[in-house]
């Protein structure tokens, strides 16, 4: 009847432990393995400038990273290093619609010509991957894992991204449906988050990122998005 009992109330005290017990963070644990992560994801956000406030982004992609070291550093700063990639194949732009004209020097310099008007901006079409991220993880023994980063990517676009020109009143400064800009444009960009561990090896991610959009005058004229805000979610496969 002792052994019974004993073994009664060993398995009540398991179960307990075994319900408070913080989810297991491969992060915290990153000094004897470091773990790969694999994650799906969806962005969005909106331009903050002048003349960006009007635009809207929405994307959606997948994350494989890798942490490179130990974990190291003095108390709350203490975390890990971790290199990763990311692919947008879904992104779109959402921008204001204008409209602008196309103007045609006559030969011996004898006059213009200007096109009727015609609409540009609205949604663009396109795909980005980030190549280069750089983030730090905090090493926390919780469910909550918090990091920040730094990171640089390129955009494709289906056409050339933005519409450069004026949103107020018939442009008359460029020529072209998208102005000479570009279709490839660069993305740098920085940002922080936080894992939520729910159970081994699984989290839910949250990020905010600032993003900075420019062809690096790849086009004759270089309009970009200087700053927007964008923020994520995410699922997590830890290996």
């Amino acid at each position: 009847m002792k052994l019974t009992a004993f073994l009664i109330l060993a398995a009540i005290g398991t179960a307990r432990a075994q319900t408070t017990a913080p989810a297991a963070n491969p992060l915290a644990t990153a000094s004897s393995r470091q773990p790969h992560e694999y994650a799906v994801l969806f962005q969005g956000g909106n331009g903050i400038t002048d003349q960006r406030d009007g635009f809207h982004f929405l994307m959606a992609g997948v994350h494989a990273g890798r942490v490179l070291t130990n974990n190291y550093g003095p108390g709350i700063l203490r975390g890990n290093f971790e290199y990763a990639v990311e692919l947008f194949p879904y992104w779109e732009s959402f921008t204001p619609k204008f409209q602008r004209v196309s103007l045609t020097l006559l030969p011996g310099n004898t006059g213009i010509v200007s096109s009727a008007p015609y609409t540009v901006g609205g949604t663009f079409h396109g795909a980005s991957i980030t190549p280069i991220i750089l983030r730090w993880n905090f090493a926390r023994h919780g469910r909550w894992t918090p990091w920040f980063q730094g990171a640089g990517g390129v955009l494709w676009t289906n056409h050339k991204y933005p519409a450069y020109g004026s949103t107020n009143q018939l442009d008359y400064t460029a020529n072209g449906p998208n102005g000479d800009a570009s279709v490839w444009n660069f993305t740098p960009q920085a940002g922080v988050g936080v894992h939520y561990f729910t159970r081994p090896n699984r989290s839910i991610d949250f990020s905010v990122m600032g993003v900075h959009i420019s062809s690096a005058s790849l086009g004759d004229r270089n309009p970009g998005v200087n700053a927007s805000i964008q923020a994520a979610v995410g699922y997590t496969w830890w290996k």
